[in-house]
């Protein structure tokens, strides 16, 4: 496991440079007047543990383990994950400005395996999104979020209200897809990120639900 992660980091890295993402653009929506200035994603916003299965492919290769993310303050979180052998792999803390490892597995203390985590969970446990512009189709409202070149479509469910799916785009070409299945606004049940870039897929699957 510890040779091939690393390996397949590195070629996700070779893979970037022969493949570009095709321009995102939303389909079948309508323009609706923006009632928000800001909407907010609060699925690790509780103070109790979220604990995950935690399965990832990358190029066909299969890591699994738990992960859990607990909120240390209203701009930070912790983040642990641990093999399915009970092997501490990571520890760090993030906020949207701030990351610090407090662990690394020393097979995984590769500058291009540090950045991807920070990266990737920078970006999931982003709170706060200020709307641009607003949208809907049959089943969502779509937020339209945008920081420099970096910008954001939030999806929620018209009938209950909750945050189905998060695409983050850079320079208009899509990057990440956060997709979320919930039963409550504090709790995703699941979680699947899809690189569009690399070929890295993490998915996330409730162990204990908060209350």
């Amino acid at each position: 496991m510890r040779r091939f992660l690393l390996q397949s980091f590195l070629y996700s890295l070779i893979f970037l440079l022969l493949v570009s993402c095709k321009t995102y653009k939303l389909t079948d929506v309508t323009s609706i007047p923006a009632s928000e200035k800001t909407v907010r994603n609060l699925y690790f916003s509780s103070n109790e543990d979220y604990v995950y299965k935690c399965q990832m492919d990358i190029y066909k290769n299969h890591v699994s383990g738990i992960l859990i993310i607990k909120k240390l303050n209203e701009t930070t979180h912790r983040v642990a994950m641990t093999s399915d052998f009970g092997n501490k792999l990571i520890d760090f803390e993030i906020s949207e400005n701030n990351f610090k490892v407090n662990y690394v597995f020393p097979d995984l203390d590769k500058k291009i395996v540090i950045n991807f985590l920070k990266n990737d969970f920078q970006r999931l446990l982003k709170r706060e999104y200020p709307v641009t512009k607003s949208f809907e189709n049959g089943n969502s409202k779509i937020y339209f979020s945008k920081i420099d070149k970096k910008a954001y479509y939030l999806f929620f469910n018209k009938e209950n209200g909750l945050l189905h799916q998060i695409i983050y785009t850079k320079n208009n070409k899509e990057k990440i897809d956060f997709t979320f299945d919930a039963k409550k606004h504090i709790f995703a049940d699941s979680l699947n990120l899809q690189h569009k870039d690399f070929n890295i897929n993490i998915k996330l699957f409730q162990i204990t639900e908060t209350e």
